[in-house]
């Protein structure tokens, strides 16, 4: 019998998998996924018409407490805010605009829902 980190952990990357497709489907180009400095992490880095995305991904089981996105709490957005300017400036576009979105994928057997927050937040200072 599979664990529950291996569980959450297969949840998590195939969520992952389906919020990239979505947001290529949408017109997006996915710059990174999993990017990573230091102990920050950003799921989803895309380039659309109106600026660079940096979303956050959350994956759940039906019935899930909450909406997944709920658990993106202050700590967690100033974090990924954090992130998202290491990410500016080691890539050379600061100038651009940005913007902070969540995706929410629910998976009830075989089938899954997908919530789609464009400019969910605004970032925190960091």
């Amino acid at each position: 019998m599979a664990c529950k980190q291996d569980i959450r952990s297969t949840v998590g990357r195939r969520g992952e998998e389906i919020a990239a497709r979505f947001l290529m489907e949408s017109g997006h180009t996915v710059l990174e996924r999993n990017w990573r400095a230091g102990h920050l992490e950003i799921d989803i880095i895309s380039l659309a018409a109106d600026g660079i995305h940096f979303v956050e991904v959350k994956s759940r089981i039906f019935p899930t407490m909450a909406d997944p996105e709920e658990n993106v709490r202050a700590g967690k957005r100033k974090r990924l805010a954090k992130a998202a300017c290491r990410w500016l400036e080691r890539n050379g576009r600061t100038g651009m605009e940005c913007r902070f979105d969540i995706i929410s994928i629910v998976f009830s057997g075989e089938t899954y829902a997908v919530r789609y927050l464009p400019e969910a937040f605004l970032p925190m200072s960091v």
